[in-house]
């Protein structure tokens, strides 16, 4: 490994996050994919409709939407480990994103099941806690903060069952519910919760939530709040618009370990953890490789923080599977990276899935476990090529 490589993996070791999949709501929303697990490849002509535009800070992302931002990170940034900062997708709820600079940035931490409500300014988060560092995927998700240190300072009561979170975003129409959210107050505890205030050893950029944002490692990036102002402990279930009827599962349709039960109904309950995904990087539909030429495959794995045990890859579209080496481990919240070499020994066509499982025994699906969102899509991915 090259020095600039190894000095790179440890700057990026203090990153927010190696990659981040797009929105929830998108057919594309798989750690920035532009192949969807599941899918052979995206429609024709799909990629190179899309329209490519550089926001501020930025390379060119692939435009979803402009009001509220809605940009896609193009493939070809996720053949590494870490995800550049100017390329990591963004993705906000409410179209009025205000610049917030560092200087009149503060936040609050207090609720009515704190004991000691105080305010931060940016140097007092620096300065007044002990900084961490933690390698994730942000999934729709550098220097920091705990937010269980946070959280002491306010001095939580015995009763405090979530805390909420705020940004300092807003709806453009009266109508729109401002985009708050909660998490279940053992996750808010979690050691490897976070207020992020760099990424990968930068300041935040603005799009991606400067100049604080949290961090919930394992969970999907709708509970990574952008731009917090506030954060409040309460002893009652919180009962936002985005909390009660958005971003809902069917119970019992997913194999979740962390669940947030006070937000949970007879029917449905709150997407929280990443399912167990893999993505193929290095191979498009439709390729055409040479006969005799090895077929290499590559990509990343990841989950909701378990770690990924293995990933499968099979060239007889599901028959048989071979097992891939696994690359560098940066943590178990992180990607992991993976390889397969095959040389095929006939033209014609050649389908090749691959096929992820973590450690506490989930694997990838072979049929889309249905439900209305079309959240946690993480079918085995089937990309068709050629030998020619």
């Amino acid at each position: 490994m090259s020095s600039n490589r190894r000095q790179f993996l440890k700057k990026s070791a203090r990153g927010l996050a190696l990659a981040g999949a797009v929105p929830l709501l998108s057919r594309h929303a798989l750690a920035s994919d532009l192949i969807a697990p599941g899918f052979s490849s995206l429609p024709e002509g799909d990629i190179e409709a899309s329209n490519l535009e550089a926001l501020p800070g930025k390379v060119g992302l692939i435009k979803r939407t402009w009001r509220p931002p809605n940009y896609e990170t193009p493939p070809e940034y996720f053949t590494t480990d870490v995800t550049p900062n100017k390329a990591f997708f963004v993705r906000w709820h409410l179209a009025n994103i205000p610049q917030v600079g560092a200087d009149k940035w503060t936040l609050k931490v207090g609720g009515e099941a704190a004991a000691t409500p105080f305010e931060l300014t940016l140097d007092q988060l620096k300065r007044d806690f002990t900084p961490a560092e933690i390698v994730a995927v942000n999934q729709c998700s550098g220097n920091r903060a705990r937010l269980k240190d946070v959280l002491a300072k306010a001095g939580l009561k015995k009763e405090t069952l979530e805390i909420v979170l705020d940004g300092a975003d807003g709806p453009v129409l009266p109508g729109t519910p401002d985009f708050v959210k909660s998490i279940p107050v053992w996750k808010a505890l979690d050691e490897n919760a976070l207020i992020a205030y760099e990424m990968n050893g930068e300041p935040l950029p603005h799009w991606n939530g400067y100049p604080a944002r949290i961090v919930v490692p394992g969970w999907t990036g709708t509970y990574w709040m952008k731009q917090v102002v506030s954060i409040s402990a309460v002893s009652k279930p919180f009962d936002g618009f985005w909390m009660k009827s958005a971003y809902r599962i069917p119970r019992g349709k997913f194999p979740l370990i962390d669940r947030f039960i006070s937000q949970e109904t007879d029917v449905n309950t709150p997407i929280t953890e990443i399912v167990v995904n893999s993505l193929i990087t290095s191979l498009s539909a439709g390729q055409k490789i040479p006969l005799g030429s090895p077929v290499n495959v590559t990509g990343v794995a990841w989950d909701g923080g378990y770690g990924i045990a293995r990933v499968d890859v099979s060239t007889d579209n599901g028959r048989t599977w071979n097992q891939a080496a696994l690359g560098q481990d940066l943590g178990r919240f992180s990607f992991r990276s993976f390889i397969y070499s095959v040389t095929p020994a006939a033209r014609g066509p050649l389908v090749v899935t691959a096929r992820a499982t973590n450690k506490a025994g989930s694997t990838q699906t072979t049929d889309l476990i249905f439900n209305p969102p079309g959240y946690h899509n993480n079918v085995e991915q089937r990309i068709a090529i050629d030998i020619v």
